[in-house]
């Protein structure tokens, strides 16, 4: 690791401290602003809209508790807390992100973000031109599948449901027995909605807010590795820093939106140093001047649609391509 790498180190570890309160009031808002939300989702009495745009608001209430649990996993926030421990447990197993496979998984593409090769697990893979065109047909076609758009929409039952829980389950049963919990606790969190209530409040209070969570985070994911401008490198080559500032985008997006994800559209800053709190990660940027030209991208369509259509990594050119 190179001299100004490790300074860039040095200097993040300053907003490497969490507030405890803070934490707190994060996670304690956020439970309370969902479970209202939940509420009037389920409420008979109100018009159907306002049970729609309630149960549309907490889906992003869970992404917004997704980046509480995702800190606490990086032993970023809240830790020693047998309370913050269970109530992050209860979030992993109802939104079917069992801690298991996901503290495997995210480590891994953690230390490995941004390697041309061994990048699959805890992200999306990623074909070389040469190495795609040298796949089977059948290697391609899964390839496509895995990247594809309707795939990331779906991201409740593709990724989270068959990715994070079924297919981690059938791999090792024993090392993610909780991924079988998951599915059970998530089963049950339906049949309890049907049972008190009815089909309406199933979909308002379950199928619905976990399907607009799933495919935002899916999306988010996906742009945050895979939009213009940003570089990967083989092994060989390969530096932590140099992975956290060229191959991990900052999303530009409204203030709210922001509120919303828990900054993590700053993730570049995430990657640096995962030991920053969520709600440290515009101040760690604003100082440290090398934070602050990052790879970028938005929530605009044009640029959703860029992203979306990058799908192999071309060593010639040292970008990422479509397939056409």
């Amino acid at each position: 690791m190179s001299h100004e790498s490790k300074a860039l180190l040095r200097a993040s570890k300053r907003y490497a401290r969490e507030n405890r309160w803070l934490s707190w009031w994060h996670l304690g808002s956020a439970l309370v602003l969902f479970a209202a939300l939940i509420v009037a989702a389920c409420l008979h009495a109100l018009p159907w809209p306002v049970r729609v745009l309630s149960s549309v608001i907490a889906g992003m209430m869970i992404v917004r508790l997704f980046i509480v649990y995702h800190d606490y996993q990086h032993g970023t926030i809240l830790q020693g807390s047998p309370l913050a421990a269970g109530l992050m447990t209860a979030y992993g197993l109802v939104t079917l992100n069992p801690p298991s496979i996901w503290n495997r998984s995210h480590n891994y593409h953690h230390k490995n973000n941004a390697k041309m090769y061994g990048t699959a697990i805890g992200s999306y893979p990623m074909m070389t031109v040469a190495s795609y065109w040298a796949a089977t047909p059948r290697e391609r076609f899964m390839y496509r599948v895995s990247r594809h758009a309707i795939t990331i929409a779906l991201g409740y039952v593709t990724i989270f449901l068959y990715g994070m829980c079924i297919r981690s389950l059938g791999i090792n049963p024993r090392l993610h027995f909780d991924s079988a919990l998951a599915i059970f606790v998530h089963a049950a969190v339906i049949a309890v909605a049907l049972i008190f209530g009815d089909w309406s409040v199933v979909v308002l209070a379950v199928l619905l807010p976990s399907t607009i969570a799933a495919s935002t985070g899916a999306y988010f994911f996906y742009a945050q590795h895979n939009c213009p401008g940003l570089k990967l490198r083989d092994r060989a080559e390969w530096d932590y820093t140099w992975a956290a500032l060229q191959s991990s985008s900052f999303i530009r997006m409204g203030r709210i939106m922001h509120w919303f994800t828990g900054n993590i559209g700053y993730h570049h800053v995430h990657h640096l140093n995962a030991h920053i709190p969520f709600y440290r990660l515009p101040e760690a940027m604003a100082g440290i001047p090398a934070l602050q030209s990052p790879v970028m991208t938005s929530l605009s369509l044009r640029d959703i649609w860029r992203c979306l259509h990058l799908k192999l990594w071309d060593p010639t050119r040292d970008r990422l391509v479509t397939f056409e």
